[in-house]
């Protein structure tokens, strides 16, 4: 029977449990696959409590999504208006205008909430 993951053991027992149920071939509405599925929403429940990751620096979430939708850095510069202050916001040198971030919103689907943390 499962229960809730509430400690570290609990937590890694379950991940090396979902390993193993990935290593076979499962057949939907299966007793396995209702194991795995039940298994990854506990797992998930555990992490967004115990294992959050930290959001990106807005720089790092520009770097990444720029490489991600295979832009260059000049492209960034089309979508800032300002090709010259491009380099100087990645470099860390200028900060991000509101209408920027509007922008990268709007064109690169970056979080708001990414954009406007403290750098």
């Amino acid at each position: 029977m499962l229960k809730s993951i509430k400690e570290e053991k609990q937590y890694n027992d379950a991940l090396a449990r979902v390993y193993e149920l990935m290593q076979t071939d499962i057949n939907e509405g299966s007793v396995a696959s209702d194991e795995l599925e039940v298994l990854s929403i506990l797992i998930k429940e555990y992490e967004l409590v115990y294992h959050l990751l930290p959001s990106p620096s807005p720089l790092e979430a520009i770097k990444f999504r720029l490489d991600q939708m295979e832009m260059s850095e000049k492209e960034l510069g089309d979508i800032l208006g300002y090709r010259s202050r491009k380099s100087e916001i990645l470099s860390g040198k200028r900060k991000l205008s509101l209408a920027m971030i509007r922008k990268l919103n709007e064109i690169l689907h970056i979080p708001a909430e990414v954009l406007i943390q403290a750098y």
